[in-house]
């Protein structure tokens, strides 16, 4: 039997599982040549994102996330569980963000969400496995103390979780939120990355850097 081609493969393929009330974009992501792959921010509805993971056939070797609010975090003690693979991320500086996700569950009335102790807390200039990739690893506070940004320089893509949305920012009047840290770390961190940067949210559509720039009025 013939060796299968796979020259002609996209480096990576992104299936985006809408998540929780809040319809957080959990992502699972995977080299589609190898089938290794990631979940990012695998806020709740753990069956779902199993059923994703088995429709696609992705061998999952760890979780990562961006930062500790619940809808972000909440499913990934379950999914950690149920795939027997590590979680890794954010910056500590969200821990009690973290230890604190079962009382806010409570508080907006979505259950099964609980708490995780990550098996590896992220710095500035850390780098992550996504995908058989190596994804720079940036330190983005504002909308959470904690959070962190994946970005992979020659794709031109990053995971900005709730930092950055198309047309709109991360709100700052949660615990720990400051806008106009929030800000520095998008005109600082995010937008001299390029204009060519595809960027994946948290919440809602994809966008770039560059569309931003231009038409986001938090920006202007």
């Amino acid at each position: 039997m013939p060796a299968e081609d796979l020259s002609g493969l996209p480096p990576i393929q992104v299936a985006i599982i809408p998540v929780t009330n809040f319809q957080q974009n959990c992502s699972l992501i995977w080299n589609p040549a190898t089938s290794h792959g990631v979940v990012v921010d695998p806020g709740g509805d753990v069956e779902i994102i199993l059923e994703t993971i088995a429709a696609y056939k992705v061998k999952v070797e760890r979780i990562l996330i961006t930062h500790g609010h619940l809808d972000h975090v909440g499913g990934a003690a379950d999914l950690a569980a149920a795939l027997g693979v590590q979680v890794e991320g954010p910056h500590e500086a969200d821990r009690p963000l973290i230890a604190r996700v079962e009382q806010q569950a409570v508080q907006f009335g979505v259950a099964g969400l609980k708490s995780v102790t990550p098996d590896r807390w992220l710095v500035e200039g850390d780098t992550v496995e996504i995908a058989d990739r190596s994804f720079a690893v940036l330190h983005c506070p504002g909308h959470a103390p904690g959070h962190v940004v994946f970005f992979d320089a020659d794709l031109r893509f990053a995971i900005s979780g709730d930092v950055l949305f198309a047309g709109s920012v991360g709100r700052t009047d949660l615990p720990g939120g400051d806008h106009a840290t929030l800000i520095a770390s998008i005109r600082d961190k995010l937008l001299p990355l390029g204009d060519d940067v595809t960027f994946l949210p948290g919440h809602g559509p994809a966008s770039t850097f560059g569309e931003e720039r231009l038409t986001n009025p938090f920006l202007r």
